[in-house]
C-alpha cells in the first residue's frame, strides 16, 4: 500500500511541476502539451542515476495499466461522506483540485457546472476537491470550508465539494503542486487519461472530456 500511494504520488507530481502559487497565477497560459514536456524534463532528471534497464523496467510497468486509487472515504464541505464507490455509476469522473483563494480555479466553476450538466447524459460526473480545506493535521480549516460554502451557493454550484482526508486520496493529492489540476477516473477507480494543469475555457473542457471517453472503457 506504501508503494502504490508513492507511485500515485508521483504520478501528478512529476507532471505539476510549477510550483503552487506559480501554478494558480499562471494557469491560463498552460497547456496539456507543456505538462508533457516538464514532465519528460522532470524524468530525465529524477532518472539520471538510473540504469537504461531500469528506466525501461518503470516505463513498461507504469504503461501496463492504469494506476487504482484505492478506498478511501472524504466529506462534502456540509459532512456528506463519499468513497471509492461514487465512480462505480459513470464512465469518467472528472476530478477538479482547486483552491478558494485562487481566482483561476474560482473563474472556471461555472463552466464546470454548465460542463456537469451537459455530460451527465454521457456518464461523465464530476467532483471538485478544496485542496486548501485540509488543516495539514488530518482535519478541515474551518475558514476554508465556509469560503468553499459561500463560493457553491454564490456560484449554484451542484456538484460536491470534497474535503481532502487525512491520507489525501491514498497520497495522490500530495503530488498536486499548482492549482487549478484535473484528472480523471474510470468506473473502477483508476487514474486515466491527462492530467490538466490550469484554467480551461468551457469549450476547452469539453474538447478534452470528447477526447477523453474516446479512449475510456465502454
Amino acid at each position: 500500500m506504501e508503494m502504490k500511494n508513492k507511485m500515485l504520488a508521483l504520478l501528478l507530481s512529476l507532471i505539476c511541476c510549477m510550483s503552487l502559487l506559480g501554478g494558480c497565477g499562471d494557469s491560463a497560459g498552460s497547456s496539456d502539451q507543456s505538462l508533457k514536456e516538464q514532465s519528460q524534463g522532470q524524468e530525465q532528471q529524477a532518472d539520471q542515476d538510473t540504469t537504461d534497464e531500469d528506466k525501461g523496467d518503470k516505463k513498461a510497468e507504469a504503461e501496463k495499466e492504469p494506476v487504482s486509487l484505492g478506498e478511501f472515504s472524504m466529506e462534502d464541505i456540509y459532512g456528506e461522506s463519499y468513497t471509492q464507490e461514487m465512480f462505480a455509476d459513470y464512465r469518467l469522473t472528472m476530478v477538479n483540485v482547486f483552491a478558494t483563494w485562487c481566482s483561476p480555479c474560482i473563474n472556471e466553476i461555472p463552466d464546470l457546472e454548465i460542463l456537469k450538466n451537459e455530460m451527465a447524459e454521457k456518464e461523465v460526473n464530476l467532483v471538485g476537491i478544496v485542496l486548501d480545506a485540509a488543516d495539514g493535521e488530518g482535519g478541515a480549516d474551518p475558514e476554508a470550508i465556509e469560503k468553499a460554502k459561500a463560493l457553491a451557493e454564490q456560484l449554484g454550484v451542484t456538484y460536491p465539494f470534497l474535503v481532502p482526508d487525512a491520507g489525501y486520496l491514498n497520497g495522490l493529492l500530495l503530488g498536486v503542486s499548482a492549482v487549478p489540476t484535473t484528472f480523471f477516473v474510470d468506473g473502477e477507480g483508476r487514474l486515466v487519461g491527462g492530467v490538466y494543469l490550469g484554467g480551461h475555457s468551457l469549450e476547452d473542457w469539453r474538447s478534452i472530456v470528447e477526447a477523453e471517453l474516446e479512449g475510456a472503457a465502454p
